[in-house]
């Protein structure tokens, strides 16, 4: 595969990036996501990446744009800092253990981990019932559960280059009463943390697109603001079952993706 850092970005290449990046960020406003389900599919299909490239390339472009983004909450009273300080601590943990499996597990793999995650996301939709008005509460039980909650977010997040946000949100919901927009604005603070912790680790490795990496940032970062300001047009109810949609329509992108593979090469 080559590397993308030695191939020229054409003025075609540049705009599918940008628009990459915009889409990303409508999303990571909207949902709380970081934004990476779009962005590894896209950089795969653009710019040819291999999965790991683009998983990493990923990650780094949601630094910017959880930054804008959780600023955003931040600035409505719609994060929670306690609970953003215990989902770090076990981030950051799972961060470095995902880009070490990233370098190690099969390529064929990575899709199906991607799949999995995602099926395991739309179940959980359906073990509560999403409300705005939620209050975090935090006990003995519910500080360890959030710890957890974390990991996995920063295991997924270094192994397949979304920020977590699709675990978190929901976790927090369950783990801790959050309602639906303090989960979404306290995943997006947590991504900012857990996303340097694991590019500077894929940055040792020389695994990381940064011309890439920034321009979708950038991009991703204008358009969260308007993501968050739909979020509050549309119930958690509806928030949820379009969440689930824009889920089910990434399994159906990688299936797709995987079969044109598997043909191309006989």
């Amino acid at each position: 595969m080559p590397d993308t850092d030695t191939q020229p970005l054409t003025l075609r290449r540049i705009l599918l990036v940008i628009a990459t990046g915009i889409g990303a960020g409508f999303l990571s406003g909207l949902f709380g996501v970081g934004g990476g389900l779009v962005i590894v599919p896209a950089l795969m299909a653009v710019l040819r990446m291999d999965q790991r490239r683009a998983s990493a390339t990923s990650l780094a472009a949601i630094i910017v744009t959880a930054a804008v983004g959780s600023g955003t909450y931040a600035l409505h009273g719609e994060v929670s800092w306690a609970g953003a300080a215990l989902l770090v601590v076990g981030a950051l943990a799972g961060s470095q253990i995902g880009v070490w499996l990233l370098r190690r597990l099969p390529a064929p793999v990575l899709p199906w981990i991607l799949i999995g995650f995602t099926v395991f996301v739309i179940v959980s939709q359906y073990l509560h019932v999403p409300t705005r008005d939620g209050v975090v509460t935090l006990t003995p039980a519910s500080c360890a559960w959030t710890v957890l909650v974390g990991l996995c977010a920063g295991i997924l997040s270094g192994l397949v280059g979304v920020g977590g946000g699709s675990v978190i949100v929901p976790g927090m919901e369950l783990a801790v009463g959050a309602g639906d927009l303090i989960a979404r604005g306290t995943s997006l603070l947590v991504m900012i943390p857990t996303g340097i912790a694991g590019t500077v680790t894929n940055l040792r490795h020389r695994m990381v697109d940064l011309r890439v990496g920034l321009i979708v940032g950038a991009s991703a970062a204008a358009l969260a603001p308007l993501g968050r300001l739909m979020a509050t047009w549309v119930s958690p109810t509806v928030g949820a079952i379009l969440f689930n949609i824009f889920l089910l329509s990434i399994i159906a992108s990688t299936i797709a993706r995987m079969r044109r593979k598997a043909r191309a090469q006989g």
